[in-house]
């Protein structure tokens, strides 16, 4: 073995170990209970390296290494590679996720759960933005002088709906007239570019346009001025407080302030969706010092054609990331599935 690769084999086994029992881990321990074929001196120089490079820190002379957020994230980027190259399986049960027996929503709230019940962390999953989804039907629904229904069925035959409050008071004949306009102009193609196109289109025209059209213009136009988010589905945020130990108390009443602000931490999520199979994004990576001794293994869910939201685990630094890779992966997987066997 290169001395390269012994060296980081010890810092994989010292993490793996910190993981375990939340403690600075000495060269003697690992010498014990790992199949290391050097001696206690050597792991002890090899731990030196290792802080002096930053993957490891020691919290007073007498105490032995435990991982900065550079040590977790080698180690992260180890298992992410060794889990896509090896096969997998964790048995979820299928009528978990069954969209033809639930509505979307209820889908989700059940993807979250079972991402919470099986990590023992809080699971998440943010839904689409329904401004940015190819729908295949719109309708509109008068539910008061200043609201208003709106119910999408998108391409993957997916059923969104969501209140618009409305500055201008609008007909359920008005509304009529505006899902029947866009549904004629418009299937295929996103609320963003009709709202796009209208903006555009309508001071060119505006005496060949109907009034009807242009009050459309200006109900699209208050509707994504009223900064639209995604909505946020969560479950387990009582398994933080089994685990406060490992938080400073102040940040974990600040990280359920935000739990409970639902808007804006799916804002603060939605920062961190990428076309990564699986991304983890560890403490200070954040850059949220509220939520700077966490980490968030991700991943996202959709059709074939259109990625529609992303879905994971929150839990401290010290997740037990060998099973929930995996897991948040496969769950990503099955989610997708479901909606895309449903189209």
């Amino acid at each position: 073995m290169k001395k390269t690769d012994q060296d980081m084999k010890v810092l994989r086994k010292i993490v793996e170990n910190y993981l375990k029992i939340g403690r600075p881990i000495s060269s003697g321990y690992i010498k014990e209970k790992e199949n290391i074929s050097v001696s206690s001196a050597t792991i002890r120089s090899i731990m030196v390296k290792l802080e002096q490079k930053g993957y490891l820190s020691q919290p007073h002379v007498a105490a032995g290494r435990m991982p900065t957020d550079a040590g977790l994230r080698y180690y992260v980027n180890f298992l992410l590679k060794e889990t896509f190259e090896s096969k997998y399986e964790i048995n979820i049960p299928s009528e978990i996720l069954n969209i033809e027996k639930v509505d979307f929503d209820t889908l989700l709230d059940k993807t979250s759960k079972l991402l919470s019940d099986c990590s023992d962390n809080m699971g998440f999953v943010i839904s689409p933005q329904i401004t940015k989804l190819e729908f295949k039907h719109l309708r509109l629904l008068r539910l008061g002088e200043d609201k208003t229904l709106l119910i999408l069925i998108t391409s993957s035959n997916i059923v969104l709906n969501e209140i618009v409050m409305t500055s201008v008071p609008l007909t359920q004949e008005e509304l009529d007239k505006f899902s029947k306009y866009i549904n004629l102009n418009f299937r295929g193609k996103t609320l963003s570019y009709i709202r796009d196109y209208l903006v555009n289109e309508v001071p060119k025209y505006r005496i060949k346009f109907e009034d009807t059209i242009h009050k459309l213009s200006l109900f699209l136009e208050t509707y994504f001025n009223d900064q639209i988010t995604s909505h946020i589905y969560l479950q387990g945020t009582s398994k933080f407080l089994e685990k406060a130990e490992l938080f400073d108390m102040e940040r974990l009443i600040s990280l359920f302030r935000n739990f409970e602000e639902k808007n804006k931490l799916a804002r603060l999520l939605s920062d961190f969706i990428s076309l990564d199979r699986v991304k983890v994004v560890i403490g200070s990576e954040l850059q949220l010092p509220d939520i700077s001794e966490c980490s968030l293994v991700m991943s996202h869910y959709g059709t074939e054609n259109q990625i529609l939201g992303s879905l994971g685990i929150i839990g401290p630094k010290r997740l037990d990331y060998k099973e929930i890779i995996p897991l948040v992966d496969l769950v990503a997987k099955k989610l997708s599935q479901t909606i895309n066997y449903n189209q």
